[in-house]
Formats: structure tokens, C-alpha cells, sequence
């Protein structure tokens, strides 16, 4: 497989609330303000020049899903406000996903969630001033622990009623919540930790968001349980296996299998790397044989 000369258009697409089409292959951004782990108060900000190069070169390779949030920042870089000097003005069919909810300080260490209208306004207010943009395409609001989230969501609700935002998606939910989002406003998406291996238990969840329209965007589905810190590099045999057998990597195969999922699954994989970067939109090109998608499934439900 040539990455080279692979487009996001292959791996397919999606309509996000049914006017919003993307390719199934879009980018991450939490991991673009940084080298090391993401999200760290001490993390080292990347060379502003190499993180705009590969927004830039992204969207050459047909990514128009974007994936991000003002509190992906380190010291000296936020990732809202590297998009905007990369990719402003913004093409027509660029659509920018962002959350809302977790909360940083200036110093990047983590404070309280944002619970009250009023806060999550701020928030939101806060994506459209670093974007540079009068409208959100999507705002995901990220959920810790298993409370009612109608008040939160149906804040968001009023300010997509008034303009602010043009569709709701959910994070890190049960279907629980999602029903209950769901019942204030219509919900596009479901942003879970999802992958080989990861979260075998949420396969109906992955199933239902389909038969329901609602698309499901797995994060970390490359760096698994290595999550902020990236992949732990110890594969399992079978994945290795289907990798030598393409002539591809694991970030790839592990790409592959979950936009196999479903035609509703979404993939966001984030880098600062050009050539990962190339090497992660041709994973949408990749088509794995039943044999293959049954041996990794199998591996997937051992949790492996």
C-alpha cells in the first residue's frame, strides 16, 4: 500500500446530523501542541512551524474532520489556536469538532469540571474566539462519572438554539446518558475510548449509535491503555501478523479494524509527525480479510 498516494476520501464517509459530510479519516489535535505526553502541565510545546505543517498538510490529504478543544494546550501552543493560523479561512467543507466540560488552568494543571450554564457558555465562547469563527460545527460535552447530565446538556441545547452551535455530540457516556441527551436535542455523535482490545463490553453501545444514526468516534483506538502517553509499542502477535501481511504498521491495522466497525465509526487519530500523519489517512485504504477481522476480534474480546 502506497501511503503516498492515498486520500481520506478511501477510507469513506459520513454525514454528521446529515448535512455535515466528512471523510471517516479526520485528525486529533490533542497531541499536536506537545512532544511527549499530551495534556501534561510540563509537556515540551512543539515547533509551532511543524505543528502547522502537518494541519496544513492534513486537509491536502482530504481530512475535513478536525477534532479538538481548548484545553489541548501546553506551554507556548494551544491546539484551537494553531488551527486557526493554519487553516483560516477555513474551507467550505472543514468541519471542526470540538468539547467541552474538562477545565485547565493556565498553568495546565486540572481544575473542576464546568457544571453551570454559565461556565459551559464561557467555554464554549472561548472555542469561537481561539477558532476565530461566529459558529461551532460541534460540540461534544465530555462526561466524568455516571450523573445526570440533562442540565449540562440542555445549556448546550439553548445555545445551539441560538446559534452558537450547529450540532451536539456526547463523550466518554454510557447509553444511558446518550438517551438522556438525546431526549433534550439531537445528538450527531458519541466520542468514547474505544479500540482492539479496549472496551470489549462497549461493542453493543458501537453497534446501537449506528442502527440509531448517531456516529461513534473512538479516541485512543492506536495508543489503547497507553492513552495521553501514546502506544506502548507491545503488540500482539495477531496484529503484528496482519500488519507484515499488508506491509503496513500496527497504527495502521489498529486504524483498520476500527473503521471496520461500522460505517458509522469515525476514526480521529492525532500526531505532530508528517510522515504518521500520511501513514494514518492510508489506513482508511486498508481492507482487512474475514479471517483477519475474526482474528482480531477474537483478540479484542480477550481485552488484549
Amino acid at each position: 500500500m502506497t501511503s503516498q498516494t492515498i486520500n481520506a476520501a478511501a477510507s469513506g464517509t459520513w454525514k454528521l446530523g446529515g448535512d455535515l459530510e466528512i471523510n471517516r479519516i479526520g485528525f486529533g489535535t490533542m497531541r499536536l501542541p506537545q512532544t511527549g505526553a499530551a495534556l501534561s502541565a510540563d509537556a515540551v510545546p512543539r515547533d509551532r512551524g511543524e505543528a502547522i505543517g502537518v494541519l496544513r498538510r492534513a486537509v491536502e490529504l482530504g481530512v475535513n474532520h478536525i477534532d479538538t478543544a481548548a484545553f489541548y494546550f501546553s506551554p507556548l501552543r494551544s491546539a484551537n489556536e494553531l488551527i486557526n493560523r493554519a487553516l483560516a479561512p477555513y474551507p467550505d467543507d472543514l468541519v471542526i469538532a470540538t468539547k467541552v466540560g474538562p477545565c485547565r488552568d493556565a498553568s495546565g494543571q486540572w481544575a473542576a469540571h464546568a457544571r453551570t450554564p454559565e461556565q459551559l457558555r464561557g467555554q464554549v465562547e472561548e472555542n469561537l474566539r481561539q477558532l476565530g469563527r461566529d459558529h461551532l460545527d460541534v460540540v461534544n460535552l465530555r462526561v466524568v462519572g455516571t450523573d445526570s447530565i440533562a442540565e449540562r446538556f440542555g445549556a448546550l441545547a439553548e445555545l445551539r438554539d441560538a446559534g452558537l452551535i450547529r450540532h451536539l455530540g456526547v463523550s466518554n457516556v454510557t447509553p444511558e446518558h446518550l438517551a438522556e441527551a438525546q431526549a433534550i436535542a439531537p445528538v450527531v455523535c458519541v466520542q468514547n475510548m474505544y479500540g482492539i482490545g479496549v472496551r470489549p463490553e462497549h461493542d453493543e453501545f458501537v453497534r446501537s449509535c449506528g442502527e440509531q444514526g448517531v456516529a461513534f468516534v473512538p479516541f485512543y483506538a492506536v495508543a489503547g491503555a497507553g492513552r495521553e502517553a501514546g502506544a506502548s509499542g507491545a503488540d500482539s502477535e495477531e496484529v503484528l501478523a496482519v500488519a507484515r501481511a499488508h506491509g503496513v504498521s500496527v497504527a495502521q491495522v489498529r486504524l483498520a479494524w476500527t473503521l471496520h466497525r461500522g460505517p458509522h465509526v469515525l476514526a480521529i487519530p492525532g500526531t505532530g509527525n508528517p510522515d504518521h500523519l500520511v501513514a494514518n489517512v492510508a489506513a482508511g485504504a486498508l481492507r482487512l480479510s474475514e479471517d483477519e477481522l475474526a482474528a482480531l476480534d477474537r483478540l479484542h474480546q480477550d481485552g488484549a
